[in-house]
């Protein structure tokens, strides 16, 4: 069991870094898909708003690369300066997807609500969890899976809820795409050349959060085997 699950963590974690260097690669590739409207990310993001309705939300440039975000807190769509100001595919897709998410929140989608109910909770989750886990186990280890079981349980029903959450992320982040896709495709802001980079690019970004989601998934079941499992091997 030990060794198979081994296996399947580095399956995913080639996986990961596949799709990563991928997904860096396609972004390097299509940054130099210049855009024929002559359009920055910045500009992009400001019309989508303007064409769903959207006043309340300030587009604004953010440092470091692939940081781009929505920020429902604050109602701030955050594009990494690469996006800002560049006007390419991959920085409309990016900034199109960004704003997909500001729709989501300005018709109230159920499943980003639920993810940002939950992101407080996560927080704290995420990094509590694996330490419950190891303190649990030892304190069992020693007193025979007495109230160290218990810790260790509520430990992996933290790790459980992270592990949700990095699920509901997925049908979220697709939804956004979507949404930035349909809007690119039916305001012709595109080229056929320049829409197809567009496309790949979040085609490629979404798979980050199917990798990361089924790294979560193995992680949390490892756990669940070593808690329910291992006395009986």
């Amino acid at each position: 069991m030990a060794l198979g699950y081994y296996i399947l963590i580095g399956i995913i974690a080639l996986a990961s870094y596949a799709v990563s260097a991928k997904l860096k690669s396609k972004f390097a590739y299509y940054s130099k898909v210049h855009l024929r409207n002559g359009m920055s990310g910045a500009e992009i993001a400001q019309k989508m708003l303007a064409d769903n309705g959207i006043y309340d939300v300030k587009v604004m440039s953010t440092s470091g690369s692939l940081t781009d975000h929505y920020n429902p807190a604050n109602k701030t769509v955050n594009l990494s300066e690469s996006v800002y100001n560049q006007r390419n595919a991959a920085a409309a897709a990016v900034a199109a997807h960004e704003v997909g998410h500001a729709v989501q929140h300005a018709q109230a989608y159920s499943m980003l609500q639920f993810r940002s109910k939950m992101v407080p909770v996560v927080s704290v989750s995420s990094n509590l969890a694996p330490i419950l886990i190891i303190i649990g186990i030892v304190l069992g280890a020693a007193a025979n899976m007495g109230i160290g079981f218990y810790v260790a349980v509520l430990g992996l029903v933290l790790m459980a809820i992270a592990t949700l959450f990095s699920f509901i992320t997925l049908p979220v982040e697709y939804d956004a795409s979507n949404r930035a896709l349909a809007w690119l495709k039916s305001k012709n802001m595109l080229s056929q050349q320049e829409y197809a980079g567009a496309e790949d690019s979040l085609k490629w970004a979404a798979r980050t959060y199917v990798v990361a989601a089924l790294g979560s998934l193995a992680m949390l079941l490892y756990w669940a085997l070593q808690l329910f499992g291992g006395s009986r091997d």
